[in-house]
Order: C-alpha cells, then structure tokens, then sequence
C-alpha cells in the first residue's frame, strides 16, 4: 500500500547565476566626501581665526607709553597754595551786639588797632556789682584796722596802768621788809605786802598774754579780709577786662581776612570772626599722593623757580591724615624769599626726595592707581592686542615709573586707567 502523507518534491527554480557577472563599484564619491571633509574643516578654522580675541577696547581711549632706559631724577613737582606763615585768629571772647565796626576785610592793621566795639547790659550790671562788693569789703576792713588800732592804745593804758601798780607793789613790799627788819611790823602785815606784789605782777603778766592774745586774733581777721578785699579786687580786674573786651583790639601787626562783621548782628563767645595774617612771611601748603607718604620726612629739600631764580625751601610739616588718598604737608623758605608774593597764590615747587640714579623708566599714569602697580598691559608687536603682565614697579617722581622687574627696553605699555578692564588677560584694541 503506498503511504500517501510523504511531501512532493518542489522543482528547483533557475538562479539565473550563469548569467550574472561582477561590475566594480567607482571610487570618486569617497574621495568627494573626503576632500570636501577637509575643505570643512578649514574653513571651520578660517572663521575660528576671523572670531575676535580678548576685551575690545578703543584705541583712542588709551594713553601709550614706551619703557626705556634713563635717568630717574628723585623728585616730584607739587603744585603749592602760598600762606602766611603766621595766621592769628581772632575769635569772640565777649557775647553781645555790635555797636560799631571800625575796620574792613583786607585792610593793613597795627597791633593795638580798635576792631569793633560790643554792648552788653548784663556785663555793664556785672561790673558795678562788683565794684559794689569790693568797696563794701574796703570798708569793713577800715573798721577792721581802726578797731585793731583802738585796741592796741587801750592795751598800752591797761598795762601802763597795771606796770604802775606791779611797782607800787613791789616798792611797798620792800619798804614793809625794811621796817620788819627793824622791828616795827608784824610779820603779817609784811605777808599782805608781799601777796598784793605777787598779784600785781600775775595781773600784768596776765594782761600781756591776753593783748597778745587779742592782737594776733584781729591781726588774723584782718589779713582774711584783706585777702577777700584782693579776691574781689581780682574778681573786678577781671570782670573790667572782659568788660574791656567788649571793645577788640587787633593782637597782632598784619592784614585783615574773613572779617565780615555788621553793625547790629550779634556775637556770641567762641564765634569766628576772622584772622590777620602776617605777610611779611610766607610759606607753601600741598597735597600730596599718599604713595609717598613713607619716604617724606621734616626737612627735605625742595626749590621753587620764580622770576628767573632759584629759591630754596624745606618741609617743615607732615600731616599724616590721609583723605581720599592725599595727605597735607607745609614748606617753608629756607632763606629769603622772594618779594612780590600774594597769599592763595599757586606755584609750581620741585620737592627732591633723594638723588639722580641710572634706572629702567616707564611714565607715570593712572594705571598706577589701578594696578597698584602689580601689573601692566603689554601691547604685543603689531599693537592690536595687549596682554596683561605681572610686574614690580619702584620709585616714582617727576613723572617718571622705576621698573624693577617684568618689563625690557622698547615695550609700550598702556599707562591710562584699567579699572574698567576688570581682570581680562587680553585687550583687543580697535582702531
């Protein structure tokens, strides 16, 4: 029996394999896509090259300077304000109302001149009050002395008087013993003669103690009165003066300033009514850069060049307070002076703060104040990039930056201010 579930054989399909052959694939797009790779990748470096680099910042915002080398003169020029040199302020020692104003502001005064005249009724109230009290106290100490002198003649009566008895005592007590001798008293009547002389010398002995006594205590009262008569008397001296000064008087020789007093205004103690400056003399006042406020010293020497001449001058005061990054400092002449100055006058002065040496310069500028002189910016050789460079700076005077180390002879350097650069490295400058 024939098994009927076997499959039947699938006739084989003709591959068609005799009749296909191999065709080689072209090379050309491989080598287009590459070189167009390429091509990318440098124009992708051309526009990296063409991107700006650094800050940009415009070049006629900047100031240039070229380091060099040359000869670092010590010495900075400081521009100068003339002053008397002596100045006397007159301030009011007396409170009141202006009566009268006898002089004006810029006149020439005498020592001794008359400035102005005050009223005030309580001071002139004051005056006859203690004019009062001291001749009151006169008075009491005339009564004083008259009583001591009073005294003192009664004393002499009452020991004139009690002398006399102490005597008429002792000649009855030797009369008494001469008659006992011979017999013609009793011995107690000489005994009564000689106690009346024993009292008679206690009482005079007594009395004289006693006006001693009495002299020294009136003699003491007065001396106390006497002293508060001198107090009172001091107390008025002082009340007159200041009544005095009521009427002000110019203390010293010189020229009348700030002096703007009105007939009728009121003055009180303490208030600034101006000055008077010698002008016969003068010295220079100046700001200085608190940068050199460790190398200043009293007695430096400095010059100031005027009307063809060189005159000579020297510090003569540091003020050490430092306000808004300067300090103060005073010269004066170190022998004549020239004529013909103004004070509030402004001179140019040369100050000399030691002596000429061989050195690496760089101008002086704002940058400084910036920096703090650690760092600079260096302008590389084309001049369209400056970069940023550490460097120690030294010295610095008549405009002049001592370089100490970072920089070479022919770098330029941006010298004008860098606050608002921040901290890039790198400046690009736009022309």
């Amino acid at each position: 029996m024939q098994d009927t579930s076997a499959p039947k054989p699938v006739p084989e399909r003709p591959s068609g394999a005799a009749m296909d052959r191999v065709v080689a694939a072209p090379r050309w797009p491989r080598r287009l896509l590459l070189g167009g790779g390429l091509l990318g990748l440098a124009l992708l470096a051309w526009a990296a090259s063409q991107l700006p680099r650094g800050l940009a910042v415009d070049a006629a915002s900047l100031s240039i300077a070229s380091v060099g080398p040359g000869e670092f003169r010590d010495e900075i020029t400081l521009r100068a304000q003339t002053v008397p040199a002596q100045q006397v302020l007159l301030d009011a020692t007396e409170s009141g109302r202006v009566d009268a104003v006898l002089v004006r502001d810029g006149q020439m005064l005498q020592r001794g001149a008359l400035l102005y005249r005050l009223s005030n009724p309580q001071r002139e109230q004051e005056v006859l009050q203690r004019g009062a009290e001291v001749a009151q106290q006169l008075s009491n100490l005339s009564l004083q002395r008259t009583a001591l002198a009073n005294a003192r003649a009664q004393q002499r009566r009452d020991l004139s008087q009690l002398e006399i008895e102490a005597e008429r005592a002792q000649t009855d007590l030797q009369r008494q013993q001469q008659l006992a001798a011979q017999g013609f008293v009793s011995p107690a009547v000489l005994d009564e003669a000689r106690r009346r002389q024993q009292l008679q010398q206690r009482l005079l002995a007594q009395a004289r103690e006693d006006s001693q006594a009495e002299m020294r205590i009136r003699e003491q009262a007065i001396a106390e009165l006497e002293r508060a008569v001198k107090g009172l008397n001091d107390g008025l001296g002082v009340v007159r003066a200041a009544a005095g000064n009521l009427a002000a008087r110019a203390p010293v020789d010189g020229q009348l300033s700030g002096f703007s007093l009105q007939v009728g205004s009121s003055v009180r103690v303490g208030d600034r009514l101006g000055r008077i400056d010698d002008i016969s003399n003068f010295k220079f006042s100046a700001q200085l850069d608190e940068f050199y406020l460790p190398r200043l010293t009293v007695g430096l020497p400095a010059t100031l060049e005027l009307a063809g001449k060189t005159w000579p001058l020297q510090v003569s005061q540091k003020l050490p307070q430092v306000k808004d990054g300067r300090f103060g400092l005073e010269l004066s002449f170190a022998g004549a002076q020239p004529p013909g100055l103004q004070a509030g006058q402004s001179l140019d002065l040369r100050l000399r703060l030691g002596q000429p040496s061989r050195a690496l310069l760089l101008a002086d500028g704002p940058f400084y104040a910036d920096s703090g002189g650690a760092f600079v910016y260096v302008l590389d050789a084309d001049g369209h990039h400056a970069q940023r460079r550490a460097v120690r700076l030294g010295r610095r005077a008549a405009g002049q930056i001592e370089v100490l180390e970072g920089l070479t002879a022919g770098e330029r350097v941006i010298v004008s201010r860098l606050r608002d650069y921040g901290d890039a490295p790198l400046l690009r400058i736009r022309s």
